[in-house]
């Protein structure tokens, strides 16, 4: 069964748009519904963080605008610098650099005084 493009009509802003028959397949092959936003307002409404996932099932060609991210201010250094997520406002944001060791080996325990418990934990195993 070959499939043709169909106009929909985008139940955000009414504008018409094409579901071509390429996407029809890859939604069909899927398993995924129809879409009922157009590009832009299914973008609009991803950057807003209103879906779970990251993409509906869309081509790779429609998550080009995810990739600007979101401007702030690092916790630590005080650096403005760009994050690919909304940061909520109840815990702090870090640049690339000072999120690194914060993220790695449980934040530096087992280090200073302590730091004789990790060598006999390892001689355990």
């Amino acid at each position: 069964m070959s499939a043709t493009d169909l106009t929909l009509q985008c139940s955000d802003c009414g504008q018409d748009f094409v579901f071509t028959a390429m996407e029809q397949q890859y939604f069909q092959e899927r398993g995924y519904s129809s879409p009922k936003r157009c590009k832009p307002c299914r973008q609009a409404k991803q950057n807003a963080g209103s879906y779970g996932q990251q993409d509906s099932g869309y081509s790779s060609g429609y998550s080009s605008g995810m990739s600007t991210g979101t401007t702030v201010v690092c916790a630590s250094c005080g650096q403005t610098t760009t994050v690919p997520f909304e940061p909520r406002g109840d815990r702090p944001v870090y640049c690339k650099n000072c999120y690194k060791p914060k993220q790695g080996g449980g934040g530096g325990r087992g280090r200073g005084p302590s730091g004789g418990n990790r060598d006999r934990d390892r001689r355990r195993y």
